[in-house]
């Protein structure tokens, strides 16, 4: 029996290079200030990458690998929960495709190969718009926005 699954592409322009965009993703100490986590790899094809908590417990919640990359243009690795990563029909995929568009950034995130209805879909079709708004502000003022903030009440 084959599985269901689903993606998710998200689209956003900001103003900055493909390298500065490039290392927000990869670079720790940057992904860490705009997404209260770092990502974390010797970045190269075939090799694990972490994504850790930024915090004293620095819990590791995702793991994959990566499967491409081509700096500052593109990188796609592979996405589980670390509890769950040595499960196949657990793991998706996230590709980054980084374009100059005048004197800005197209980036667009396509995570695909996500199991239909699972927790893990619901999440990051929530997460990634938060985290991709965060980055975006990062690079344009320095400053990221708050991921765990809550909508006001009415």
């Amino acid at each position: 029996m084959t599985r269901e699954t689903t993606s998710f592409v998200y689209v956003t322009y900001i103003r900055s290079t493909p390298q500065k965009v490039f290392e927000a993703i990869t670079k720790p100490d940057i992904a860490k200030r705009y997404w209260a986590h770092e990502n974390v790899s010797d970045w190269k094809p075939g090799s694990k990458w972490e994504h850790i908590r930024a915090n004293d417990e620095r819990t590791v919640e995702l793991v994959g690998k990566v499967v491409e990359i081509s700096p500052p243009t593109r990188l796609v690795m592979t996405w589980a929960n670390a509890s769950q990563a040595d499960d196949p029909t657990k793991q998706s995929r996230v590709t980054f495709a980084i374009e100059e568009y005048d004197a800005m950034v197209k980036l667009t995130v396509s995570h695909d190969e996500l199991e239909a209805g699972s927790g893990m879909a619901k999440g990051i079709s929530q997460g990634w718009p938060a985290v991709l708004s965060s980055m975006k502000s990062f690079l344009e003022t320095g400053s990221g926005i708050d991921l765990f903030a809550k909508p006001k009440s009415a």
